[in-house]
């Protein structure tokens, strides 16, 4: 990727307060805020990381947006799963360039996006949604972020009817009752693959415990993701009086051989 920002790119604009805005530069495209107007062209030809200023004299840091930053400011038709969620839900399913992952429950996008990223080129991934309109939004954020071209397949399908797909490497529900996936992620993943859901309520994960005790599957671990961030000034040391708690619960477990 160029470091000079050019027409086309996404930019993150931060303020003095740091807030936020995501544009994408345009020959000729100005920003406009309370703060005043900043013109596009301001930033075209500059390197990542310059610091503008509106036509009111307020200063804006422009950097490009990392994944993270992108999912939380991107367009959405459904609830995201944030980005304190994301990593570790690679790390449970052990996601790996390569993989061939199903994902149901595709919303607008964010763990799509984060699955292309680990598993490469080689990999793929297949989403099954309910709905058109996610689908089609999901589709524009991912190749908004990650371009055209990539290995990605969106069936607008209902999951609970059965997964149309076989030697899977993982299968990672967001979806409310993912016990019904169980038998169906049985039949389409291969052996030692992992099946990972995200669930906001604690009965719901109860219900898949239940379902993938009487199952296939074993080694099966639920739980949850806390974020604190310190404030950090000088001397001034201590928690932030605020955090991301309760987002979901992560269920993990790995299709094993029938014991002998």
């Amino acid at each position: 990727m160029p470091r000079q920002f050019a027409p086309g790119d996404r930019v993150l604009l931060i303020d003095a307060k740091q807030r936020r805005h995501l544009i994408t530069l345009a020959e000729g495209g100005a920003f406009h805020s309370h703060t005043g107007v900043l013109d596009h062209a301001l930033l075209i030809g500059e390197d990542e990381g310059t610091t503008v200023r509106t036509t009111m004299g307020s200063r804006m840091v422009a950097v490009r947006p990392t994944l993270s930053e992108y999912i939380l400011k991107m367009p959405r038709g459904a609830q995201v799963i944030y980005p304190k969620d994301l990593g570790p839900i690679l790390m449970l399913a052990d996601v790996f360039p390569g993989a061939q992952v199903l994902e149901s429950g595709v919303g607008s996008g964010a763990l799509t996006m984060t699955l292309l990223r680990a598993i490469g080129p080689e990999g793929h991934v297949l989403g099954y949604e309910l709905r058109d309109d996610f689908a089609d939004r999901a589709r524009r954020n991912v190749e908004s972020f990650l371009g055209p071209d990539l290995p990605l397949t969106i069936e607008v399908r209902d999951v609970y009817d059965g997964i149309d797909a076989d030697d899977l490497d993982r299968v990672i529900l967001d979806l409310p009752e993912p016990w019904r996936v169980v038998k169906h992620a049985e039949a389409a993943l291969r052996p030692g693959g992992i099946l990972l859901s995200y669930l906001p309520t604690i009965g719901q994960v109860m219900r898949l415990r239940e379902e993938l005790a009487d199952s296939a599957f074993g080694m099966a671990e639920s739980l949850e993701v806390l974020q604190r961030s310190w404030h950090v000034d000088g001397q001034s040391v201590r928690p932030d009086h605020r955090m991301v708690a309760h987002t979901g619960f992560l269920t993990h477990a790995r299709l094993l051989a029938p014991a002998q």
